[in-house]
């Protein structure tokens, strides 16, 4: 398949066009969501809290839910850890289905991070090992799915 190059109007060099002024686009903020199974979102929640002492900041419930259900669904509830931010969400119509990946975390106590994780519920994979720079590094895998790569702050992380 052939790559054509397509021109967007009002578009060009990262900038957007409005009423004829070119503004730069910012982001703001990368906020990655995990979507767990249907009517586990509230477990994963408090997983998260326990083993990674997340900050719940906020949660949104589905307006709507069906009667078979005996809670409502979370749409959107955001956590932080550290300063970063990820969302947790039920999966329901619409929603994106999982995909796999992993998420980082930096630590100054690598053991101590697993052994809290474990001790929340996860499954340890492997030993800790070091890692570049004298990092060290251990991986986990939530109950949801999801696998966390635990890192001394020292770890030379790229994607």
């Amino acid at each position: 398949m052939a790559q054509e190059s397509v021109a967007v109007a009002g578009v060009r060099n990262g900038e957007a066009e409005h009423g004829g002024v070119a503004k730069a686009v910012v982001f703001t903020a990368l906020k990655p969501q995990l979507v767990v199974e249907a009517s586990k979102g509230s477990d994963a929640v408090q997983f998260y809290k326990a083993a990674f002492g997340a900050e719940e900041l906020k949660r949104e419930m589905h307006t709507k839910r069906k009667a078979e259900q005996e809670l409502p669904l979370i749409l959107k509830a955001e956590l932080k850890v550290g300063s970063s931010v990820f969302i947790v969400a039920d999966h329901s119509e619409g929603s994106p289905a999982f995909s796999g990946g992993s998420l980082w975390l930096e630590t100054n106590d690598v053991e101590g991070a697993v052994a809290k994780a474990v001790k929340a519920g996860a499954i340890a994979e492997g030993e800790i090992a070091e890692g570049e720079n004298a990092s060290r590094v251990g991986k986990v895998k939530d109950p949801y799915g999801y696998v966390w790569l635990i890192s001394s702050a020292t770890a030379n992380v790229e994607a």
